[in-house]
């Protein structure tokens, strides 16, 4: 659910042929301060635009390819969706094409035989995507040409299908002042329109562009997976067998000088393919499992946290995994730690984020020798009522959307999700999967852990989870709620997953983690550390 608001109705592009010479090629890279947000390579052509962007705070790599009428109309957008670690060889985890056709846009997701999905919009409507800034020159290149000093023209927001104005005024001189659904930018542009650099000053982001290439600009970061200097445990890379056939790629933290085989927990990611960190990039430093790690073993608990199946260095296809699947490779993980001789196996226990909250039940319901699981955010109710409320929260705040068009936005924003349900398994699970039948069934201890401004999982379904438990036969539930904390545990009055970005810091509120870690403590029992 980290990934969780408005569904994508397409983010990403296929590669086509150039027969008119070489194409000028570009590169453009949004900062923050030294922080590079995303970086952008476009291959211009005199009726195409191809591009490749690296998207880093949302961990994601896509390319796209619009076709353009003489005019430099729209005519086709082409996208393809990988995340920012994924070898080029990868299928693409979303395809996706848009046929603008007047006032209509037809949706064909994943190669289909037949758009899935027609939305309205205007005629000459350009596709926005946030943070490209290859598409907005779509919009410059039509202001210069049109020679106007004040122009509006239509945007179709990809995220949500809403057709908003992008009013576009002239500077004299070679600046251009967009208004996109009230973020403003100031661009410098040539006579043709091209963009030459430009700041979006309220969000403290800076556009720099140059000519060409540059040389690994598009080169996703390697993680550092190792125990900081002077740490009191070891960090092993170790590689997890399962009984489905892949290897899953972990790191194990192990307490030094313990005098015995020590307790252990898997750690459980949230929703998206992620890392064994949980390393979102939409919150600089945000390493929520490298944090509990190295919180557990300073109080002698190892800890198991391994990348997602067909994510990083796991692998397996996580195209057609579900959440009971990757409760199987959580499975494997504690099948892993009870060979360890390091491990006492008769002492694990489960933490799960988000997703991961929900998948760790559905592994303590059929294991009862675990001694104590741990939800964070850990969900109620079922996906659809999950979904629905995120994009109502989203399209409730966007500027882009106008206030009489926000029902319509919703619908269009849940027919998107029902029609990824019928092609997607990971999504038909989750639609209709109900957390509680499956919480009351649990009957190890568990301790749930939520935010008071959790926007995603929203704060009241930590109780109805306690109360499953209570009355399925559990004993030892125990659930916390920590005000103006949100659904990632960093501390936020708001919790406005648009506002994550802005945020101060990525560490995890310090009494989320002593509540996490003393409790488990009590419960798995390591030998006293210093």
């Amino acid at each position: 659910m980290n990934h969780m608001s408005l569904v994508l109705l397409a983010i990403g592009t296929a590669r086509g042929t150039n027969a008119q010479g070489p194409p000028e090629t570009r590169t453009f890279m949004l900062r923050s301060g030294s922080d590079t947000i995303a970086v952008e390579q476009i291959q211009l052509e005199p009726r195409r635009v191809r591009g490749e962007m690296l998207y880093r705070t949302a961990n994601q790599r896509w390319h796209f390819d619009v076709a353009l009428d003489p005019n430099g109309w729209v005519i086709s957008f082409d996208s393809e969706l990988r995340l920012a670690a994924d070898p080029p060889e990868r299928e693409p985890r979303q395809r996706a094409r848009l046929d603008f056709v007047g006032d209509s846009v037809f949706v064909t997701v994943n190669g289909a035989a037949a758009p899935s999905q027609r939305i309205g919009t205007q005629a000459g409507a350009v596709p926005f995507v946030n943070p490209s800034f290859g598409l907005v020159e779509l919009v410059t290149r039509r202001v210069a040409r049109l020679g106007s000093d004040s122009v509006s023209i239509p945007g179709l927001a990809i995220a949500g299908g809403v057709t908003f104005p992008i009013i576009v005024k002239r500077i004299p001189g070679d600046s251009m002042v967009l208004t996109l659904g009230g973020v403003v930018a100031r661009l410098a542009v040539d006579k043709e329109g091209a963009i030459l650099g430009g700041a979006v000053a309220a969000q403290g982001l800076t556009i720099e562009v140059s000519a060409g290439v540059r040389g690994g600009a598009l080169l996703a970061e390697r993680p550092d997976y190792s125990a900081p200097s002077g740490a009191p445990y070891r960090a092993e890379p170790v590689k997890v067998p399962t009984p489905m056939g892949h290897t899953l790629a972990g790191t194990l933290t192990l307490p030094s000088g313990a005098r015995g085989p020590v307790p252990a927990i898997v750690t459980i990611t949230g929703s998206g393919s992620q890392d064994r960190d949980e390393d979102l990039r939409v919150v600089k430093g945000y390493r929520l499992f490298r944090e509990i790690a190295d919180a557990l073993s300073r109080r002698g608990i190892a800890v198991l946290r391994m990348d997602d199946r067909g994510y990083g260095e796991s692998g397996g296809d996580a195209r057609t995994a579900t959440s009971r699947d990757y409760a199987d490779d959580i499975r494997a993980g504690l099948a892993y730690l009870r060979t360890r001789p390091e491990i006492d196996g008769r002492r694990l226990g489960l933490v799960g984020h988000s997703e991961g909250g929900l998948i760790g039940p559905l592994v303590a319901g059929g294991d009862s020798t675990l001694k104590g699981i741990v939800l964070m955010a850990g969900p109620a109710y079922t996906g659809r009522r999950i979904l629905e409320f995120q994009n109502k929260y989203a399209i409730d705040r966007s500027p882009s959307i106008p206030a009489a068009s926000r029902d319509s936005a919703l619908r269009v924003a849940m027919i998107a999700v029902d029609s990824l349900g019928r092609t997607a398994p990971w999504m038909k699970f989750f639609l209709d999967y109900d957390p509680l039948v499956t919480a009351n069934q649990v009957k190890v201890p568990t301790l749930i852990l939520q935010g008071a401004t959790d926007r995603q999982v929203t704060a009241e379904q930590a109780a109805l989870l306690k109360e499953a438990m209570e009355k399925g036969g559990n004993r030892d539930v125990t659930a916390m709620l920590f005000p103006e904390t949100n659904h990632l545990f960093l501390a936020d009055p708001s919790g406005d997953p648009a506002g994550y970005s802005r945020l101060p810091s990525g560490a995890i509120r310090p009494e989320v983690t002593s509540a996490l870690v003393e409790w488990l403590v009590r419960r798995l029992r390591p030998a006293a550390t210093p």
